[in-house]
């Protein structure tokens, strides 16, 4: 993570359907309630959402440069939009980010990114919203980066990018299906579904649209996170290997500063979530956290011998 460059996401609710941004290819006509950071040099991104109670909860990635460590926070907004309620939800020793949250078989369940760890977990929800538990009985074939679930055609894939080799990251999608959520993983091809770094990499939620399967990319060929390359596909299984690329969505100017970068799209009931960035260039403060987060790795690390 260079410390010339510096990115700072922001989360908003756009007043306005997942559907309707599709149809519309712009934020610009939308409103949208912006939350506000936890601090200097931390963020949230990677918003997911989902309605309980005439309440929308919003989890969250929560990153503290300092630490160099993500969690997932949850907001809790009223119908108002106010956050009423705030506050972790979930922590591990490695990093954790895109927490993907979804209903299935009566249960409400996370999928957060954790390739540190070495493998995707997946995550019930014990007491909605605040207890998660890991569901041992679910196994993947790999440690997926932003893995994004869908049941349609009688079956679950998973929409996710390969933790390695790098260059694969950013640039390579890839898809495994099951029969039911947690069995037995399999992918559908030994190759990518496709490569290229303007739509390969998941960046929110799988919706079926009119017959046709969309999905949300990261189009990061110009800066990590630039902007919502929108892919469509029959929902035929067999079309899967076929997407066509839609248009680009961008940050709305309303997002300003926050105007870098736009990498997340996901639905939520009659609402979308969205994350902008802006880009810091303060190398010195920057270079002083980098320097005290390894200083103090190296301390721990001396005690524990």
């Amino acid at each position: 993570m260079s410390i010339f460059r510096t990115d700072i996401w922001r989360v908003g609710v756009v007043l306005a359907g997942f559907s309707e941004i599709c149809a519309t290819g712009s934020l610009d006509p939308f409103a949208i309630r912006w939350l506000p950071n936890p601090g200097r040099y931390r963020f949230l991104a990677d918003p997911f959402g989902i309605w309980r109670d005439d309440r929308l909860h919003v989890f969250v990635e929560h990153y503290d440069y300092r630490t160099r460590k993500g969690e997932i926070h949850l907001l809790i907004l009223n119908r108002a939009l106010e956050i009423i309620q705030q506050g972790t939800v979930l922590s591990e020793p490695w990093h954790l980010s895109y927490p993907f949250i979804f209903e299935a078989d009566g249960e409400v369940w996370m999928l957060p990114e954790a390739c540190r760890s070495g493998k995707l977990t997946l995550y019930r929800a014990r007491h909605f919203p605040w207890e998660w538990e890991a569901v041992p009985e679910f196994r993947f074939p790999h440690a997926a980066i932003d893995a994004s679930p869908i049941f349609t055609a009688g079956a679950w894939w998973m929409f996710y990018a390969p933790s390695s080799p790098d260059t694969d990251r950013m640039a390579a999608l890839r898809l495994a299906r099951a029969d039911t959520l947690l069995g037995r993983w399999e992918d559908v091809s030994t190759q990518p579904l496709r490569r290229a770094p303007g739509s390969s990499r998941m960046g929110g939620t799988p919706r079926i649209m009119e017959g046709q399967l969309i999905l949300p990319m990261q189009d990061c060929t110009e800066t990590y996170g630039g902007a919502i390359r929108l892919l469509t596909a029959k929902t035929s299984p067999d079309q899967f290997m076929t997407f066509q690329e839609s248009f680009r969505i961008t940050a709305p100017q309303s997002a300003h500063p926050f105007t870098a970068g736009l990498h997340t799209l996901s639905a939520a009931g009659d609402v979308t979530l969205i994350d902008t960035k802006r880009i810091l260039r303060n190398v010195t403060a920057r270079a002083c956290m980098d320097l005290r987060h390894h200083v103090g790795k190296w301390f721990g690390q001396r005690r524990s011998f």
